[in-house]
């Protein structure tokens, strides 16, 4: 479900499309660089079975955050 980050295509962007030195490059939270270089986020929400499938793959452990 994960997808491989193209680590080359994003400093390419980011250094030389947006002109970001190095530091401030990986500064950055991949959802930051992402904004700058035009996207929205207004991809696909994430439904039931996302929510699920999340939950699925990092499940809470028992006791945590409850009281």
């Amino acid at each position: 479900m994960s997808q491989a980050m193209d680590w080359q295509a994003l400093m390419r962007a980011g250094l030389h499309g947006l002109g970001l030195s190095p530091d401030v490059f990986w500064s950055l939270t991949p959802a930051e660089l992402r904004m700058m270089l035009g996207d929205t986020g207004a991809g696909a929400p994430l439904l039931n079975d996302g929510l699920a499938a999340l939950m699925a793959a990092y499940p809470d452990k028992a006791g945590e955050g409850t009281r």
